[in-house]
């Protein structure tokens, strides 16, 4: 089921690879994530705060809030169309190509944001423009995904490929954490009126600035040395993906669920469950950031300890750590216990989340071979990713189905994180330390 180079591919990559360059790939996917998670990012923000008030005005505040948010929710449904696309473009044209594509793709639609006409301009033509630059961004934000792990996975060594690829990783909690800074200073400085005339644009024009570093950066790397070095590439890599490694696909989409559930589940959906319990939304916003802060720190520290333990122990710990702190997480927002909180956060995010997040990009690059890898990591990741998803866009209604408790919620991620517990353990180790093969 292992995709793992030979040995004489990760050769050329030692000799081939100057640190130098490693490190300027590094940094190129890790900015570059960045940027497009902040786009991505900005957009969840902009929908919860003013888009149902510039792009649905003549609707109640419950339905504009509803459709403004659809807005965000349709980049969901382009992101796996957009990582299967650019996964197959990344095994015939190269990660690099790819990934230059992504960027522009995805900077060139949040800066047309920044400049859409509202409704008092061009009525419903706004809302209209602002889904379909939506799906672009989406499509743009699932292509990017595997192949920016995929360039830095294959300039590193064998040895240290779990700590680089880490930290692409980095791109989700650092992208997460900017557009909130970047509102709460534009609340702070401009008044009610100023911020919904002009000022909610400035988080979207700003990442044409971003866009430009991301992009010169990601000019001045080289192609992947193992895509270059391929003697045959796939003419249909997602096709023969599906083909060949049927089970590698199955289980990673597995171990992928619990992840992707609860970093949607404990980065948004928490939040409004705390605060439908009379905790003050500060408090929550205060926490979440704490932990997902602490989360810059242990991705890292997790893809360092994924090559000297191996992938498996680490994944199926997060699994594992998941499990037990799911129902003590809801429990003290239930029963009252705020102060409680922020520990909850830190436990299910920068520790549970961070331990799968951190080992996933090299785990899941290490199921595949070179060939079909960006078609195999893309799917897996965007499929699984789309799949986890489901439960937290309807905890609305789990929490309506048991009266308002959390505990069906509560329960349905213990068995998604159950699940991905045993797809973990079914999946072989493919850190090549543990395999004897650095």
């Amino acid at each position: 089921m292992s995709g793992l180079d030979s040995p004489a591919d990760d050769l050329l990559v030692e000799e081939s690879v100057s640190l130098p360059m490693l490190r300027k790939v590094a940094l190129s996917s890790c900015i570059g994530s960045m940027v497009e998670w902040y786009d991505f990012f900005i957009y969840a923000t902009a929908s919860a705060l003013v888009f149902n008030k510039l792009f649905f005005p003549n609707l109640s505040p419950l339905v504009g809030s509803l459709l403004a948010l659809s807005t965000y929710a349709t980049g969901f449904l382009a992101r796996p169309i957009g990582g299967l696309v650019f996964g197959v473009i990344g095994d015939r044209q190269g990660r690099k190509a790819a990934l230059v594509t992504t960027l522009l793709m995805v900077g060139i639609a949040t800066v047309l944001v920044g400049l859409l006409p509202t409704y008092d301009t061009i009525g419903i033509g706004g809302a209209i423009a602002l889904i379909l630059i939506r799906l672009v961004h989406g499509f743009g934000i699932g292509g990017e995904q595997a192949n920016a792990i995929l360039i830095t996975f294959e300039h590193a060594p064998p040895r240290s490929r779990g700590f680089y690829s880490s930290l692409v990783q980095l791109g989700a909690p650092g992208g997460f954490v900017l557009p909130l800074a970047v509102f709460a200073v534009l609340e702070g400085f401009l008044s009610n009126d100023a911020f919904l005339a002009w000022g909610w644009r400035i988080p979207f024009l700003l990442s044409a600035f971003l866009v430009g570093i991301g992009m010169f950066i990601r000019l001045r790397i080289t192609e992947s040395p193992l895509f270059q070095r391929q003697h045959r590439r796939e003419r249909h890599p997602l096709k023969a993906t599906l083909q060949q490694h049927p089970l590698a696909v199955l289980l990673g989409m597995g171990a992928k669920l619990a992840e992707a559930t609860v970093f949607n589940t404990y980065a948004v959906v928490y939040t409004a469950y705390a605060v439908s319990h009379g905790i003050a939304r500060d408090v929550m916003t205060q926490a979440t950031l704490i932990a997902i802060v602490l989360e810059l720190v242990t991705l890292p520290i997790f893809g360092l300890l994924s090559d000297r333990w191996g992938r498996k122990p680490l994944y199926a710990l997060g699994c594992a750590l998941s499990v037990l702190a799911v129902f003590p997480s809801f429990w003290v927002i239930y029963d009252g216990h705020a102060a409680a909180i922020p520990a909850t956060l830190v436990v299910m995010l920068a520790l549970a989340h961070s331990a799968m997040y951190a080992p996933q990009a090299s785990f899941f690059s290490e199921l595949f071979p070179i060939r079909m890898r960006a078609s195999g990591l893309s799917f897996v990741v965007q499929i699984g990713s789309m799949i986890g998803s489901v439960g937290s866009l309807a905890a609305g209604w789990l929490l309506t189905l048991a009266g308002g408790g959390p505990w069906i919620l509560a329960g349905y991620i213990g068995a998604i994180a159950a699940l991905s517990f045993v797809c973990t353990l079914a999946l072989p180790e493919t850190a090549p330390a543990r395999l004897g093969q650095d």
